[in-house]
């Protein structure tokens, strides 16, 4: 946000328009050497615009002596408030006028900054209410202290468990993890075959395991298979956190 009582300014300057309609010096503004910057115009350039505009009554704004940067001559700046800048904006490049509606959204945003208490009761209702926030945060944290401890645990741990330890764990029904994880493309099952199979990505990601079994020879002397989905730790915390699980 512009300041227009900066140290070293000096009183306003009327411009070639009527100046009791000029921007109040308590509005929040933008200069004409910011604006001139954004729409990618010399600044002289800008002011000429600016000033054409103000004389047929279009544009409104003030003028105050700028201590020039590069030394020499103080250089008479204009300042604009939100709906002017706009206006001149929107008339000397409206493909850049987004870049002026993003500098005025940075420039409003402090303006959310809670006041100071300015008396004693003001001060002690504002003490109540920090330490009510602060006794909800601290219940919320220990609310989720334990299940964000076992989640921990959980994924650093080693080796992997089956579909019904891990429904357990989960302190869920087997049922309703085989569902859950059927419907969102964890496991499916073969056509004609009993057992769940885990999807390719699946264990891609680390999420699941296949662990095979020989269970003998067939009559041909072929080993008879069989595969078992196992959920890895991490699985197991990625479960339940989608699942809300109670572990």
């Amino acid at each position: 946000m512009d300041n227009p009582t900066t140290q070293g300014n000096s009183a306003s300057v009327a411009t070639g328009f009527n100046a009791g309609v000029m921007v109040s010096q308590h509005a929040q503004t933008m200069t004409s050497e910011q604006l001139a910057e954004l729409l990618q115009i010399e600044h002289n350039e800008f002011r000429k615009k600016a000033n054409a505009m103000a004389g047929k009554g279009l544009l409104e704004f003030r003028e105050e002596n700028s201590r020039n940067p590069l030394g020499g001559r103080p250089r008479l700046v204009m300042h604009f408030d939100k709906r002017n800048s706009m206006v001149i904006s929107a008339k000397l490049n409206d493909q850049l006028l987004v870049a002026v509606v993003d500098r005025w959204m940075e420039l409003e945003r402090p303006a959310s900054t809670p006041q100071i208490p300015q008396t004693y009761s003001e001060a002690l209702r504002l003490a109540a209410d920090l330490s009510e926030q602060n006794s909800h945060l601290q219940l919320v944290v220990s609310e989720q202290a334990p299940k964000v401890e076992a989640l921990a645990r959980i994924s650093q741990a080693r080796g992997t468990m089956c579909l019904t330890d891990a429904a357990k764990h989960l302190g869920v029904q087997r049922k309703q993890l085989l569902a859950w994880m059927r419907e969102n493309r964890w496991i499916y099952r073969r056509d004609g075959a009993a057992r769940w199979v885990a999807y390719q990505p699946r264990e891609a990601a680390g999420l699941l395991e296949h662990k095979v079994t020989v269970l003998g020879l067939e009559e041909d002397g072929e080993r008879r298979l069989a595969s078992q989905v196992l959920v890895t730790p991490k699985g197991l915390a990625a479960l339940a956190v989608k699942m809300g699980g109670a572990l």
